[in-house]
């Protein structure tokens, strides 16, 4: 099992997101450079947050062009696991590999603050070890996470399980008061058809150790390793997060 973290100009999170998955979940890591098209065998590839090629024209609008994303993208339609955080999900928006936009917040300011996430669907590789309805505590750091769809396009995420998170209240309600951003139907997370691509605002990178305030973020990265331990015919057993 080996995971690869994208590296583009501006990437910001790309160490908070290797650190997790070689310190905290003990699996092997690497960093995949912006323009190279190999992806190194990786088993799941990882989009970290940050400022891919300065946000120019649009966030993600040149990283989607990047020879890593053309593999990236052929990876993902192959079955392969694809986690976009915050930047990353962006990037995954622009480059088709999930459906909607990611706009200017609605209050036009960044946003930079612990929020909560109520957990939509634990029936994804990416959230199997959570239960549906749980309340996760994660940060956020955005200026355009005002997630956007047309109507067709929400009436297939709603039937087909495809929203996996949003914002919520500490228990769980989801209000005008909870939603940070604007985002419609307060979507922070969502999957592609084939739910093995996540995108999420949130940053669970920032949040899998508890000395950050939360380590609720680890549950995704345990959620992964454990669904490619069972691709793997491993048993699965991702670090105990009581010792975080």
């Amino acid at each position: 099992m080996k995971f690869g973290v994208l590296v583009f100009p501006g990437s910001n999170c790309d160490h908070d997101t290797s650190n997790v998955v070689s310190e905290i979940a003990k699996q092997p890591v690497t960093f995949l450079w912006h323009d190279s098209p190999s992806l190194d065998n990786c088993d799941a590839i990882l989009v970290p947050g940050g400022f891919a090629y300065g946000d120019y024209l649009r966030t993600g609008a040149i990283a989607r062009f990047s020879p890593v994303m053309q593999s990236v993208k052929k990876f993902a339609a192959d079955g392969g696991l694809v986690l976009g955080i915050c930047n990353g999900f962006q990037i995954l928006t622009e480059a088709g590999l999930l459906p909607g936009a990611l706009m200017r917040n609605a209050g036009l300011k960044y946003v930079c603050k612990q929020i909560y996430l109520r957990t939509e669907t634990s029936n994804t590789p990416f959230t199997s070890t959570l239960k549906k309805g749980e309340v996760l505590k994660i940060p956020i750091g955005h200026m355009e996470g005002n997630y956007f769809c047309d109507p067709e396009t929400l009436t297939a995420l709603k039937r087909d399980d495809r929203i996996v998170f949003r914002y919520s209240s500490q228990e769980g309600e989801i209000t005008p008061e909870a939603n940070p951003n604007g985002s419609l139907g307060n979507i922070a997370g969502i999957l592609n058809e084939g739910r093995n691509v996540l995108g999420m605002m949130p940053h669970p990178d920032r949040s899998s150790e508890s000395l950050l305030g939360s380590a609720d973020g680890y549950r995704i990265f345990a959620s992964m390793v454990k669904a490619l331990q069972a691709k793997e015919g491993e048993t699965p057993a991702p670090p105990e997060l009581a010792a975080l």
